[in-house]
């Protein structure tokens, strides 16, 4: 008889074992075994995880050498067809080890330590040596089943629906249950002083239910639990314990949806949406709409036409910051067939979440960037809303783009994939023009409403004036107005924190990180000093570490920083601010927009995640208290980031019936990019950067690969960074250009220093292969030394 063998890509993520395994079968487990399960193997003198990706009856390993499976995880794969084909375009196309590219499609929830139980039904008939695992709940571990060879019976009670198995998951988060009363016999009478029993019997009979909850039958009457408890004693019930989904909290009514009229340009767009999703093409749609033209209801309409042809949909937002507005706006209109997925769940939700996906109880996904891999195996529609965010871009091992592993996705799907933005990616638009993607555009307001007017404050000019504060005395001015009107007000600082830094004004030295190259930042909660990058913190000196001098002070602006000079300048005025400090609970970011949503605060100050995707009916000012912030970093793309903040925040202001107005504070009010977000003008913008990058040599025009190399010593940073670059120059054809090696601009992070190289070409047919030559030798000599390198083919910062 044939063997069967399966191919496991074992949970080590090391160079030389980066390749599928052969492991035989056994014959009780054929039945089980499939591509997309868990499996655990032996592994030199341990047992490992893994991953079965394929099932094959021969192999180049002699059958004798072959060791057997050790046990199974998964009854059904965690992993569909299309997610193990994905894995494969993933390693190569971001250089990552297989087993990483495999363990970002699952849940957190899957990588704990859990224990799978089976339930049985007490109707059905077993084995002598089945029914002997059983406990008096009629439950058994399922390796307990495994162990004692029962598994191709559990396989035929599994698909005939006559046993179910819950997943418990220990320590990190356990499956929320509830009793679940059925309705065994209902008796014509009930003899004896039990009104409320024969309460229940009525009750039952007028529903004509075969299963409640205590909490069902207390809706319509007054009855305990020993009331119930009792008929089950009597045989009259049975009970059990149900595992339930835990509900993700929504501060808002889901209940009703407005229906909104279409525009004739919505409908325009919309059509050709429909017509690619009806023909099962491919195509990629950048949806060009200015801020409120409109472009969530087109979401909603071609997901609903989606769902009319029985497919599912994913829908990705940038910022967690985001998901509550939207998911109300899905549950709204899609009920209950709306799944969430993003990093502001709990570690049970998420793995509900994505249960509600696997078992296919649900055909929408709401989520951030993570969400792009939700096991869907009939895709109709792919949506990246704000498809500009470098938010989309993982810069972790394995450094994929939602973007293009929505492209892929759609692809292999054959559906449609929508890139929604006010001021889409340069690299976006450039494709659109050139017919890649088809450009639809938006562009005016849903609501005819003209864009907000925005006035740019030169903040030398303030100083000059003697107004040291950080409000101009414009904007201050305009902040009164709206506070004595009784409308709201959005201040945007792309900063946390008290201040940027501590300096000595005696010596002029910083407060240094000890592990990074930056200084370290004041935030008055705690009056702690802490390193944004590797979390380093202590205390708030009272003298300068260097010279000893006491004239130490706080410079630069930060949120907390703003939040006390606005409680100092307007004390009648509510404020809630929202950064990464004020959102690390759970549920943060949405309790902030709810409360500032039913208008218990005047102003919301907030860094880039209220920049976007916000809409309040009363907000009529925008204040960005400084621009400058992104305009000058040592990245190509900072005209560009510069231009989408101040844009995306300016449509926050006078979205509905009242005239908006925005203020933008800076040092640089003649810059283009500032000028051309004044006008509202993203085309112009779009033409002036061009001009610049085709000059310089950026992307679009060229390609970028970035190349950083670490170790905790600075001269065997540079020693090695050489040779990286040598290694690259002899390698490569003459038409890629290797800049570097450098320092980079944050040249010290967790006690590692940093070296950088860029590959810059248009064609270079070498590259990947050159790159997987670079990752053998680091990853087989240059480790053994310390000696860390990263490759991103795609970078989305250089910085």
């Amino acid at each position: 008889m044939a063997i069967v063998i399966a191919k496991v890509i074992v949970d080590v993520s090391t160079a030389a074992i980066d390749r599928p395994f052969d492991y035989q079968v056994p014959e009780e487990w054929e039945a089980f075994i499939q591509p997309g399960v868990r499996v655990h193997v032996p592994f030199g003198p341990r047992k490992v995880q893994g991953f079965v990706i394929g099932i094959d009856e021969t192999s180049q390993v002699e059958s004798a050498k072959l060791k057997p499976l050790q046990s199974v995880i998964d009854v059904e794969p965690v992993l569909t067809k299309e997610l193990l084909e994905l894995a494969k375009w993933l390693k190569d196309d971001t250089l990552c080890f297989y087993n990483d590219a495999l363990q970002v499609m699952i849940p957190a929830a899957l990588r704990a330590a859990y224990s799978k139980i089976v339930h049985v039904d007490s109707s059905v008939s077993l084995s002598q040596k089945f029914e002997s695992l059983l406990s008096k709940d009629r439950e058994v571990d399922f390796q307990q089943i495994e162990k004692a060879k029962l598994l191709p019976e559990l396989k035929h009670l599994l698909q005939n629906q006559l046993a179910e198995i819950e997943t418990r998951i220990r320590q990190r988060s356990t499956p929320k249950k509830q009793t679940v009363y059925h309705v065994a016999s209902v008796p014509e009478e009930i003899g004896g002083n039990a009104k409320k029993q024969l309460q229940v019997l009525e009750w039952i009979r007028e529903k004509q239910v075969s299963f409640f909850t205590l909490p069902q039958l207390q809706q319509d009457f007054s009855v305990t639990g020993a009331v119930v408890e009792a008929m089950v004693q009597k045989g009259y019930l049975t009970k059990k314990k149900q595992e339930i989904y835990r509900e993700i909290e929504m501060l808002g009514d889901a209940s009703t949806d407005k229906v909104v009229e279409l525009t004739d340009k919505q409908n325009d767009v919309l059509s050709q949406i429909i017509t690619s999703a009806d023909q099962q093409q491919s195509d990629v749609f950048l949806l060009h709409g200015i801020t409120g033209s409109g472009k969530t209801e087109i979401y909603l309409h071609a997901i609903e036409h989606t769902l009319s042809l029985n497919k599912e949909a994913i829908m990705l937002v940038p910022e967690i910051a985001l998901t509550p507005q939207m998911v109300l706006r899905f549950k709204m209109r899609f009920g209950e067939q709306v799944a969430v997925m993003h990093s502001g769940l709990s570690i049970g939700e998420k793995y509900d979440e994505w249960r509600k996906v696997i078992r296919k109880e649900v055909k929408v996904v709401v989520g951030a960037r993570s969400a792009i891999f939700a096991p869907f195996e009939n895709l109709g529609l792919l949506i990246l809303d704000e498809e500009h965010e470098s938010s989309y871009k993982q810069e972790d091992s394995p450094r994929y783009h939602a973007r293009e592993v929505a492209k892929w996705r759609a692809e292999f799907a054959h559906c449609p994939v929508i890139l929604g933005s006010a001021t889409p990616s340069i690299e976006s638009y450039a494709r659109a023009t050139k017919g890649v993607y088809h450009l639809v555009k938006l562009p005016g307001r849903a609501n005819a409403k003209p864009l907000p007017p925005v006035e740019l404050i030169d903040m030398r000019e303030q100083l000059k004036g003697g107004n040291r504060s950080m409000f101009s005395i414009e904007l201050a001015d305009a902040i009164r107005d709206r506070l004595a009107k009784r409308e709201q007000i959005v201040l945007f600082l792309n900063k946390r924190g008290f201040s940027s830094f501590v300096l000595c004004r005696d010596c002029g030295s910083t407060v240094q990180c000890p592990n990074c190259d930056i200084s370290l930042t004041y935030h008055r909660m705690g009056e702690a000093l802490r390193c944004h990058y590797c979390g380093y913190e202590e205390q708030v000196p009272t003298q300068c570490p260097q010279c000893k001098s006491e004239h130490i002070r706080f410079f630069g602006t930060g949120t907390q920083k703003v939040e006390e000079e606005l409680t100092r300048l307007f004390p009648e005025a509510r404020t809630l601010r929202m950064d990464v400090d004020t959102t690390r609970t759970k549920g943060a970011h949405e309790r902030i927009l709810h409360h500032f949503g039913q208008k218990q605060a005047e102003i919301l100050l907030g860094t880039q995640m209220i920049a976007k995707g916000l809409d309040f009916p009363d907000v009529t000012l925008v204040g960005v208290l400084n621009a400058d912030t992104s305009l000058h970093l040592a990245d190509f793309r900072a005209a560009e980031k510069t231009f989408q903040l101040i844009t995306q925040v300016s449509g926050r202001a006078g979205r509905h019936e009242k005239e908006g107005k925005v203020i933008v504070q800076t040092y640089d009010p003649d810059h283009y990019a500032l000028e051309y977000a004044k006008m509202h003008d993203y085309v112009a913008f779009y033409t002036k950067e061009m001009q610049i990058r085709k000059v310089y040599e950026y992307p679009p025009f060229y390609y970028l690969t970035h190349i950083q190399i670490s170790h905790p010593d600075v001269l065997v940073t540079a020693e090695y960074a050489d040779k990286v670059a040598s290694w690259l120059r002899d390698e490569l054809s003459n038409q890629a250009t290797v800049i570097g090696p450098t320092a980079s601009a944050i040249s010290r992070i967790q006690d590692r220093y940093r070296y950088q190289c860029i590959i810059k070409y248009k064609k270079e047919p070498n590259l990947i292969p050159v790159l997987h030559q670079l990752l053998k030798l680091t990853r087989s000599e240059w480790e053994k030394q310390g000696v860390r390198i990263g490759i991103d083919l795609h970078p989305s910062t250089l910085v």
